[in-house]
């Protein structure tokens, strides 16, 4: 039997990323959390916390508090449904961590968080990142599910398809005019400038392929910027052009800000949402509301995999 006044400490550290902000958390002291750690990492045999700034847990470390997160959850949901079964007023609200991709979150998802909030006392440790890379993050034991583009089955988890993203290549007008007068054709576009999310974002470069418009050239000139709202307002004041979810920008094509580069030719993501098999009764609840929201930004969903 593992010791979970132990693992909660290990959750904590590594949730916090210090020993002392756990122990602020946990009402006890440093040196308190350190012996509790110390004495788990005995009886597993392995090293379970990288200490560091921040601390951060080991693969196995890692393993264990999402095992920790999984009994917070289904221990929550019992003690709403029958609170003399698990008598704690003291409790602290369990932490469930995710991973997105910044588009659904800035479009369908904000829908899934309202409805599970509204339902329920969880808190929620989001990780935002490409949908491309969403699933890694399942992968390594950081998260228990993740909405993401990855349609293989992943060793231990469910995949339930959401349905596909319609991104559309768009910029301003004056952009178009400047950079673009006789459209989108491989040498202009090899040299107007692009907008790119980070330097893992490949959506522009997928839809130059699709269109057979990726040239042989060096890289075009790329802005990189990281936030959603500001990837858009950069298109709409003519930095460049670049991807985005027809469903965030529908309002801006219709009003003429933006004006589609090539149009018609719009690259369609499907979407999925994995998650631990072992945490899907503790996840029930999220899995629901996650797939009640995702016809509001999301269409035809593909086929389901798991492994």
């Amino acid at each position: 039997m593992l010791d979970y006044a132990a693992l909660q400490a290990l959750a904590t550290v590594v949730r916090e990323g210090s020993f002392e902000r756990a122990a602020h958390r946990l009402h006890i002291t440093p040196s308190a959390v350190s012996q509790r750690i110390k004495l788990l990492e005995e009886r597993v045999g392995q090293t379970l916390v990288v200490r560091g700034v921040p601390c951060t847990g080991t693969e196995a470390g890692r393993r264990l508090c999402l095992h920790v997160e999984q009994v917070a959850l289904l221990e929550n949901e019992l003690r709403r449904a029958n609170p003399t079964l698990v008598p704690d007023p003291q409790a602290l609200p369990p932490t469930l961590k995710l991973a997105v991709n910044g588009d659904s979150l800035a479009t369908w998802f904000m829908g899934a968080l309202a409805a599970f909030t509204a339902s329920g006392d969880e808190l929620l440790d989001i990780r935002i990142d490409d949908q491309d890379h969403t699933a890694q993050f399942i992968k390594e034991g950081d998260v228990l599910a993740a909405v993401t583009a990855t349609a293989g089955a992943i060793a231990g988890c469910d995949t339930v398809p959401l349905g596909t993203m319609t991104y559309v290549a768009a910029a301003s007008p004056a952009f178009v005019a400047r950079h673009l007068p006789a459209g989108a054709d491989a040498p202009s576009l090899a040299r107007a400038p692009q907008m790119t999310f980070d330097r893992r974002d490949r959506l522009q470069d997928n839809w130059l392929r699709q269109e057979g418009l990726l040239s042989s050239r060096a890289l075009a000139p790329r802005h990189f910027l990281p936030s959603v709202a500001g990837y858009v307002r950069g298109c709409e004041i003519g930095m460049g052009w670049g991807m985005h979810p027809l469903a965030l920008v529908q309002g801006q094509l219709d009003q003429g800000l933006l004006v589609e580069i090539k149009p018609g030719a719009r690259l369609d993501v499907p979407l999925y949402w994995v998650y631990a098999r072992s945490a899907k009764a503790s996840l029930a609840r999220l899995t629901r509301c996650v797939l009640a929201a995702a016809p509001q930004g999301l269409h035809s969903p593909p086929g389901a995999t798991s492994a």
